[in-house]
């Protein structure tokens, strides 16, 4: 069974544009944090990664802008992993508007398909997913 993380963020004025709406851009922005902290509950050190001279990229970004997310709305991002191959991760990922009255009734805002690469950082070409970190994403998946 694929294991499902979740994310709450707020919209923020940074986040967007002169009209109070998330720049469209800055979707991927929210998609990238939840990943992160995903990879950090997971225990995935990416600072221990950059170290070892290997980093993630994402390699591909398919987005569907279903809906405006406004100034100050709570948000929820939902990310699932896809697929794991020996070098690649693919990710579902959907913000949701949550409604601070009803915590389990939920809009569909925006949704993506992410695929992030493993690369060595001093020939920018792909490698191998560590084992550990394959067998952790592979386990969540």
């Amino acid at each position: 069974m694929t294991q499902e993380f979740e994310w709450s963020i707020r919209v923020y004025y940074e986040d967007t544009d002169a009209g109070g709406v998330v720049y469209y851009a800055n979707y991927l922005k929210f998609y990238e944090r939840a990943r992160s902290e995903w990879l950090n509950q997971l225990k995935i050190n990416q600072t221990q990664l950059l170290d070892q001279g290997i980093a993630f990229v994402v390699t591909r970004a398919e987005v569907d802008y279903l809906r405006p997310a406004r100034l100050n709305q709570s948000l929820l991002v939902t990310s699932c992993i896809d697929k794991v191959t020996a070098a690649t991760v693919s990710f579902e990922q959907k913000l949701w508007l949550c409604d601070q009255n009803h915590l389990n009734k939920r809009e569909l805002l925006n949704q993506a398909s992410i695929k992030v690469a493993c690369l060595k950082l001093n020939t920018f070409l792909p490698c191998r997913l560590p084992a550990l970190v394959k067998e952790e994403l592979q386990r969540v998946s």
